[in-house]
């Protein structure tokens, strides 16, 4: 490529020593050293004598000049090495004119280094040995190697190439699955591929890959295999190879390029181990100067797909030498087997990028194909390389002497000559030549060929953030917050470091008042009289007295009061008047006694009684009973108890996200990102507090910090399906196509092979269980094993199936977004505000449930899912990631992920996909939508419990309870659960209650009470056992009921009939206190007791 302008420099390549050596006549062979370059010899070194030990000392210094005005350029310098021959000087032989030579060996040196901006580099480079050569004999351990230095005066970049050059390395590894008329026998072929590399001016510069080898099936390449150089004529077969490069291969599934997926494998294996295939392993270097690294880019984003050409070509000998090579063709020597692959190039602009490799599928070329897909309008070797094929002997690519150009003038000649149409008809002229006939090329998509190629850079072409840059972005925004550390001092600390020092000292007062009548006690057991006490008091003081014992008590405590002083009444200097002395003294005297008394009380509680213990609920049950709140659109009843949480434990970030999806719920944006916030402060690698954080900042608009939030994420878990995902949403609504593309590539290229990790596991786990399998719940949702349902009805999707979704949103969604070349131009949608009313949380969230759990049991799985509900595996990303914003309410993020769930779903919408979109109707309260799309999930999959649990929900909030008890009577009795349990026994109970069936609703409430006890499950059985005259049992559950929300009016009010039935006034009249003080408001209710108060006479304290 055209190079920086500059004066010629020369390099020097410098051989000092040589090791290892031995000739054809004798141990001390005399040899010499030819240095090459560029096809020019630049010195022959002095005839040297090898030494006994294998060493010669040559110092020999070859040179030549670096000079990009038309000379030697940095491509020269990236792609072709220096080579280094070694010959050894037989000695003359009697009527000998001239000095007999054979050649030993050869050495290459690589000069990348001085591309990559080096003034000078030391090496050992391996001498190859030539066939039949010496040197391929040598001793077991020892190398044959020389000692090589290359330096310049100063380094052969300019700073602007330093930071905006680049290198370009292209490798083609092989053709696998090639025409089975290609046949080792027979004319030689030179089978070739090319691409273009474009420039920053006007030109584009071919990259060759010629003289591939034609190979039988058989068995695999090996990996790790060399690359070689892509020059010809190289004397030592080992001098083929580039230094530490090498083809190292990888799991297919990781590939960038085509026939990557998993049903892809077999087809896969048997093209690279039985069929034909032709081998290259050459790669290809070219240097990139800045301008050039912009077109470069530039072209990957106005043309994704590139085109990689090839071909073959038959050879011809050269009549003369017996080095004659096959490596040129006639003029009329036709292109045959003309094909072309297409290589996306995008991910190359992906951030952090350097290196793409895949399988391409090679297609006919066809100029109209190509046009359309790459916007190329020349072929690489018809059109402007065919004399490369014929004039390049030494197999090179990019040689200045053999670079073809490519200029725009020869593409507008294209344009034009393609073009010419009929005025009348838009079929070619006669004249034109046949584009879109390519017999010999279709010979390609038969055989199924594919080229395996790899595209790589030294320097990413979109930087990417690294994770400290972008952890130390989430601290500027979010700085973390420890926990704060206890005190070892504060008041707390103080009084119970006062309590110590009573209880010591009266410890010692009773030692020591046992010491003295403790035989008189004995003897007068219970009969001691008042004047006995008061005695043997007096002669204790006096004994403390005399001892000094007192003294050393009232040090003692002494500095346990001057804490209290200071922490409990931060008294810390002097006071201004006697009057304040004596005002806090008194308050201080009567404080510690009240405390002495409290410490001696601890210590001996004998005659103290007990206090009723508290009966306190968990933070799991409290987390359960917020959810209640929820779904009966109780806010603030659900905001006390999501407060209490904190209150609790305010170091809990799962806290602090549950509250703040509650503020999403109720709209409250702004406390919702503090929530959030304040999670991720406590722990800034948690990755869910990342995701929330990175949510609403696009909800608020705030998308540089956004992107910094979802970044964050994916660095810290890269293999996150649903930071993945939620990143790609956020490039889309950035309109950043290439972006989107990459985000969701990496999500589908982690969910399957999480899919791939589970399937492995599950195979082995069959084996070794005799085929039991089970099912998993993961973060967000079930992986579903033996607890699916067992059938399902499968309908196509009919006219119906794309229907309105989410009013006319998502239609024009599936309108407007594509995935095609072209970026997506989705704009945010307006925000709904109905989607978002207060309105029944029920379907918001999934409320988890536990099988058996007594009414004193830790409820810790209220805050994990029950695996024995049924959800299927979300086939895609998006299901996932619709999962994980349902949770946590995001519902304004959803319509965007929906519309690409609707795209990317084969064979049309899920089951799942038509729950979600009812679940979210329900939240608006659309109930004929909400109806419609649970038919649609019911025609799918009549057997799915979660369909009918939705639809009782649905007839129970729509007040037809007759066919909502269908529905919930049909799901409780699916063998397996739907996904949430919680609400369907407490509305079924419900409405047994109502239709008066009490042992039903005690049965129903019973099941719930086991599950996830709460006020208004236990609330439930009490009503149900009072209904059947359980009078007992009733007033167990109605406690419990109360003993965990002393709240609810309805619980005090039937804890009040219960009272007036066993005959406790006491009670009763408590109970109806508490019931008109927080106001019930069933009329009937609160009748019933007004005729049980006047029925037994009291109960009513007002009359």
């Amino acid at each position: 490529m055209e190079q920086v302008a500059s004066m010629g420099k020369p390099v020097h390549i410098t051989v000092t020593k040589g090791y290892e050596l031995k000739g054809f006549k004798g141990d001390t062979p005399v040899t010499f050293i030819r240095a090459e370059f560029n096809q020019t010899v630049l010195g022959d070194s002095a005839k040297i004598t090898v030494s006994s030990e294998g060493t010669a000392v040559y110092n020999f210094t070859a040179s030549f000049e670096f000079s990009p005005e038309g000379g030697i350029s940095l491509d020269d310098l990236a792609h072709k090495p220096v080579f280094l021959t070694v010959t050894e000087v037989l000695p003359k032989e009697k009527k000998q004119k001239d000095e007999k030579t054979l050649i030993l060996g050869q050495a290459v040196v690589d000069l990348l280094p001085l591309v990559e901006g080096e003034s000078s580099f030391e090496t050992m480079v391996p001498l190859h040995p030539v066939t039949g050569s010496p040197l391929e004999l040598s001793r077991p351990g020892g190398k044959c190697t020389l000692e090589v230095k290359v330096s310049v005066a100063e380094p052969l970049l300019t700073t602007a190439q330093m930071a905006g050059g680049n290198l370009l390395k292209v490798t083609l590894e092989a053709a696998y699955s090639v025409p089975e008329s290609f046949i080792p026998v027979g004319p030689l072929q030179n089978y070739m591929a090319g691409l273009q590399v474009p420039s920053s001016g006007e030109k584009d510069y071919p990259i060759f890959f010629k003289n591939g080898t034609l190979k039988l099936g058989g068995e695999k390449e090996p990996v790790p295999r060399p690359k070689k150089w892509p020059i010809a004529n190289i004397l030592a077969p080992g001098a083929n190879n580039i230094p530490d490069a090498f083809i190292v291969g990888g799991p297919y599934e990781e590939e960038d390029g085509e026939l990557n997926h998993p049903e892809d494998r077999e087809f896969r294996n048997q093209s690279e181990s039985i069929k034909k295939r032709i081998i290259w392993d050459l790669e290809s270097r070219c240097y990139l100067d800045p301008p050039a690294v912009v077109s470069f880019q530039k072209r990957i984003a106005d043309c994704r797909l590139w085109p990689v050409e090839l071909t073959r070509v038959p050879l011809v000998t050269q009549p003369k030498g017996k080095s004659a090579k096959f490596d040129k063709t006639d003029d009329e020597s036709p292109l045959s087997f003309h094909g072309v692959a297409y290589v996306n190039m995008v991910p190359l602009l992906y951030p952090g990028v350097k290196r793409i490799r895949g399988a391409f599928h090679v297609y006919p070329y066809l100029d109209n194909a190509v046009y359309e897909k790459t916007k190329c309008l020349s072929s690489l070797f018809r059109d402007t390389g065919h004399h490369l094929i014929q004039n390049n002997k030494i197999g090179g690519i990019n040689s200045p002497l053999s670079k073809p150009v490519i200029s725009k003038s020869l593409k507008e000649d294209k344009v034009q000559a393609s073009s010419i149409k009929s005025q009348n008809s838009d079929t070619p002229l006669e004249t034109e030549p046949p584009l879109n006939h390519n017999p010999e090329g279709q010979q390609y998509v038969e055989a199924g060929t594919y080229i395996v190629l790899e595209i790589q850079l030294d320097k990413a072409l979109v930087p990417k953030r690294m994770p400290e840059e972008l952890a130390r972005r989430v601290k500027e925004l979010i700085p973390p917050r420890p926990p704060v550390s206890r005190r070892t001092g504060g008041a707390q600390k103080a009084v119970s470091d006062y309590h110590a020092q009573i209880k010591n000292i009266s410890r010692a007062i009773l030692d020591e008042y046992h010491r003295m009548f403790g035989k008189q006690v004995a003897k007068l057991e219970n009969d001691i009289d008042s004047e006995t006490l008061v005695e043997q008091k007096c002669q204790l003081n006096y004994e403390l007295n005399c001892s000094g014992k007192y003294f050393a008590f009232k040090e003692q405590l002494k500095h346990a009061v001057v804490k209290i002083v200071r922490e409990k009444y931060l008294k810390t200097t002097s006071f201004e008047s006697q009057e304040e002395l004596q005002t806090f003294i008194s308050e201080l005297y009567v404080f510690l006694v009240d405390q002495m008394h409290i410490a001696l009380n601890q210590t001996m509680p004998d005659d103290v009684q007990g206090a009723v213990p508290a009966i306190h609920t968990t933070t799991e049950q409290l987390r359960l009973f917020a959810f209640e709140a929820e779904v009966n659109e109780n806010f603030g009843m659900a905001a006390v108890y999501y407060e209490e949480r904190l209150a609790r434990e305010p170091q809990n970030l799962e806290h602090w996200l549950d509250y703040g999806a509650f503020c999403l719920l109720i709209e409250d944006n702004i406390k919702a990102q503090e929530c959030f916030r304040k999670a991720l402060s406590l722990n800034q690698n948690h990755i869910h507090s990342l995701l929330l954080c990175g949510v609403l900042a696009v909800l608020l608009e705030n998308y540089e910090q956004a992107e910094i939030f979802f970044e964050d994420a994916t660095c810290l878990e890269p293999t996150n399906v649903v930071a993945w995902t939620l990143l790609g949403i956020y490039y889309e609504i950035q309109n950043n196509g290439i972006r989107m593309e990459m985000a969701f590539h990496e999500a589908f290229k982690q969910q399957q092979a999480r899919v791939t990790k589970q399937k492995s596991i599950v195979t082995v786990e069959y084996v070794e269980e005799g085929g039991k399998t089970e099912s998993s719940f993961g973060p967000w949702g079930i992986t579903s094993g033996s607890s699916t349902t067992a059938i399902k009805v499968e309908a196509p999707p009919g006219p119906g199936a794309r229907l309105s979704i989410l009013d006319e949103f998502l239609e024009e969604s599936s309108k407007r977004l594509s995935y095609s070349q072209e970026p997506p131009l989705l704009s945010v949608p307006p925000q709904d505000p109905s989607v978002s009313q207060k309105t029944s949380m029920l379907f918001a969230k999934e409320i988890p449930e536990k099988r058996e759990a007594s009414k004193s049991q830790d409820s810790s799985t209220f805050l994990h899912p029950s695996p024995q509900g049924v959800s299927h595996t979300p086939t895609t990303v998006f299901m996932e990631t619709i999962h994980f914003l349902m949770k946590v309410n995001a519902v304004q993020y959803m319509h965007r992920v929906l519309a690409h769930e609707l795209l990317r779903s084969q064979g049309g919408p899920s089951c799942e996909y038509y729950l979600v979109l009812a679940q979210i109707h329900l939240l608006k309260k659309d109930f004929p939508k909400a109806e419609e799309y649970l038919q649609q999930a019911a025609q799918m999959d009549y057997l799915n419990p979660n369909v009918w649990s939705l639809k009782g929900h649905l007839n129970f909030l729509s007040g037809n309870h007759a066919e909502a008890k269908a529905c919930y009577e049909r799901t409780v009795s699916f063998v397996v659960d739907a996904s949430e349990m919680h609400f369907v026994f407490l509305r079924l109970g419900h409405i047994y209650l109502e239709e008066k069936e009490y042992e039903k609703a005690k049965k129903t409430y019973l099941q719930a009470c086991k599950r996830s006890p709460s006020c208004l499950t236990w609330l439930g059985l009490g009503i149900a056992c009072y209904r059947l005259e359980e009078i007992t049992e009733a007033e167990d559950a109605l406690s419990e009921a109360n003993a965990l929300n002393n709240y609810n009016a309805e619980v005090w009010a039937y804890l009040a009939l219960v009272s007036l039935k066993a005959g406790r006034q006491l009670e009763a009249e408590q109970a109806y206190k508490y019931t008109m003080k927080l106001k019930l408001k069933d009329e009937t209710l609160l009748a019933e007791i007004h005729m049980l108060q006047e029925t037994f006479g009291f109960g009513n304290p007002s009359f």
